[in-house]
């Protein structure tokens, strides 16, 4: 079953979260996604139903190696389309946007037939 982009933007951000702090809590990724904390709770809720995330004994929100799978992927097709689309000229700030958008729907194949095509400090 494939994940949904949102579910895709969940397990992404638990992961930013996850090097930024060291741990993850429902409060920081409503804060981060600038959603409620009533919403972000019932998509931890799904994930976890689904084998993506988990919690440690203290609570804290933890990817799964099934989800910290996905949101590698995810975040490592956000950062090379971020430099790609900024390196052809496009703003910071559009790019960045963009490649939030892209990430979710690029295919494999044309990912990495992208990837292949950069220049070696893209990859």
């Amino acid at each position: 079953m494939k994940l949904m982009e949102s579910g895709e933007m969940y397990l992404e951000t638990i992961l930013i979260l996850q090097k930024k702090y060291g741990y993850v809590r429902s409060i920081d990724i409503a804060h981060e996604m600038n959603f409620s904390k009533p919403s972000v709770s019932r998509a931890i809720s799904v994930l976890s139903d689904d084998g993506y995330v988990d919690h440690d004994p203290h609570g804290m929100i933890i990817l799964t190696d099934k989800g910290r799978e996905i949101a590698e992927k995810i975040y490592d097709r956000h950062m090379l389309l971020t430099k790609y689309l900024v390196w052809i000229g496009v703003s910071e700030d559009t790019a960045e946007a963009d490649a939030c958008r892209i990430e979710h729907i690029i295919s494999d194949e044309t990912f990495n037939k992208l990837k292949d095509q950069l220049p070696g400090s893209f990859k």
